[in-house]
């Protein structure tokens, strides 16, 4: 597992031990950059929920991102996200939380919202699309920021959820990711007019 690309490009990153830590593929991450930075250069702030190794949060890092929020709840994990954060020399752009997802949705007051909002569950999880709808309901979001889902294509997401709307959704494989934005009135009339077309 490795940072794809940027200033801390081709550097390693480390992964607890045993499977109860599914990182990302790397040819999965690079399609979800491929079609991130299509939006535009990625700047502003990050949120990697259920970070895991922080691999998606510290490729934002790399790629031009200011700062990183990491949420994972096991200690360990954690511990390995801090020194993959040393390692890639963003300690002082990040800061990991040591807590349950929804704790952190509940609890979370950032002074800026966030531009980019990463969400790899384990593709387990029954929570899945509630905590979708936490993310869309919080407020933590910017305006024209995005949520990207990782999730197994057993797990069918609904186009919409409370104010955002999915924008792409692609599968490789056994592993499928959804990109959400706020869904403006702007957007809803050109996506109207598109089918109508």
């Amino acid at each position: 597992m490795r940072v794809i690309t940027g200033s801390a490009k081709g550097h390693r990153l480390k992964a607890p031990k045993g499977m109860t830590t599914r990182p990302m593929l790397d040819r999965v991450k690079e399609a979800v950059f491929s079609v991130l930075e299509g939006y535009g250069p990625i700047r502003g702030r990050v949120l990697d929920l259920y970070a895991g190794t922080g691999s998606l949060g510290i490729e934002c890092l790399s790629r031009g991102a200011a700062w990183a929020d990491f949420v994972e709840m096991r200690a360990h994990v954690c511990a390995i996200i801090r020194e993959n954060l040393a390692h890639t020399r963003f300690l002082e752009r990040s800061r990991v939380h040591q807590m349950q997802v929804g704790r952190y949705l509940a609890t979370a007051h950032p002074m800026e919202k966030f531009d980019i909002i990463l969400m790899d569950p384990p593709y387990a999880d029954p929570a899945i699309e509630a905590t979708i709808g936490i993310v869309s309901a919080s407020g933590l979001m910017a305006d024209e920021g995005l949520l990207i889902v990782g999730h197994s294509p057993r797990v069918a997401l609904a186009e919409r959820y409370e104010r955002i709307r999915r924008r792409k959704f692609r599968r490789l494989g056994d592993s499928c990711f959804s990109i959400y934005e706020i869904a403006t009135e702007t957007a809803e009339r050109e996506e109207q007019a598109a089918s109508e077309a």
